[in-house]
């Protein structure tokens, strides 16, 4: 089938509207796609995953193009948030395979995951100012060597969610390195951030296709829309006062929260009839 045939419109659309969104911000691949995906459009939980995944991954491989040409990446950041992040990527997805991704116990464990990680977002989001102003100087204080390690420690936590439920490389990554390095421009660390997700996406991307969940045409009308709107973010974000990203930020969170509100409940009720199904 060609592009043109598995093009659909809808899905470029807002494809568009979260790449601004990931470029300006670093934030939006899957603490909004995939609720999008499965909330609006009633996608299976293990393929709006793995579609995002490969969403995200050519989207920000865009994006890090721009950021590298406005040199608003730091490549050191990259280089300890993949160390911990990839090895973490293979090992979800090997635990993902085991159990079958298209199982009800995969299906669980994802939305479990989701749900957890879109709390996390959210609250980190609600709660941003007030951790960085109490933790940024601590952690400021520990010195390279500390800030190097949970970097990377910072990349293992991410691998995982983002494997599993393609969460967290945005939201929870940005507001991880604001308080890691916290004399670094907004600017930089979306770039850090966005050029980060790259290998981490790819990976898990390449994995969930392996393992047959991402759609493919789904993908396709995602990134003609994405592509162009992360090429126009990426470019004008040196340019955009650091206030104007904050209030782009928290204008996430609204969504997010909103999204997030929506997905618990599912995921709440279907924990609680395992439960009631295993102790009668």
């Amino acid at each position: 089938m060609s592009v043109i045939h598995s093009w659909q419109p809808i899905y470029s659309a807002i494809g568009f509207a979260v790449g601004l969104l990931i470029g300006l911000t670093g934030v939006g691949g899957g603490s909004l796609m995939t609720p999008l995906l499965i909330l609006l459009f009633g996608i299976h939980p293990a393929t709006a995953v793995g579609t995002d995944l490969l969403f995200a991954a050519t989207t920000k491989t865009a994006g890090s193009l721009m950021h590298g040409i406005n040199r608003t990446i730091d490549w050191a950041i990259v280089r300890r948030l993949a160390t911990g992040s990839v090895p973490m990527t293979v090992i979800s997805l090997a635990v993902l395979s085991h159990l079958d991704i298209n199982s009800a116990l995969a299906t669980q464990l994802i939305d479990g995951v989701l749900a957890i990680a879109l709390f996390i977002t959210a609250a980190i989001l609600v709660f941003r100012k007030a951790i960085i102003s109490l933790y940024s100087k601590r952690i400021d204080d520990l010195g390279e060597a500390w800030s190097a390690a949970l970097t990377v420690g910072t990349g293992c936590a991410l691998g995982i969610l983002v494997s599993l439920s393609s969460v967290g490389a945005g939201a929870i990554g940005v507001t991880a390195l604001m308080l890691l390095y916290p004399r670094l421009p907004m600017a930089r660390i979306a770039g850090s951030d966005i050029a980060h997700a790259v290998p981490l996406t790819f990976a898990a991307g390449i994995g969930h296709w392996l393992l047959g969940s991402p759609d493919l045409l789904i993908f396709i009308s995602l990134i003609l829309g994405s592509v162009p709107g992360i090429l126009i973010s990426s470019y004008a974000a040196p340019h955009i006062p650091e206030g104007a990203l904050r209030v782009v930020l928290a204008s996430i969170l609204v969504i997010v929260a909103a999204k997030f509100s929506f997905e618990l409940h599912p995921a709440i009720a279907t924990l609680a009839s395992v439960r009631a199904a295993t102790n009668p």
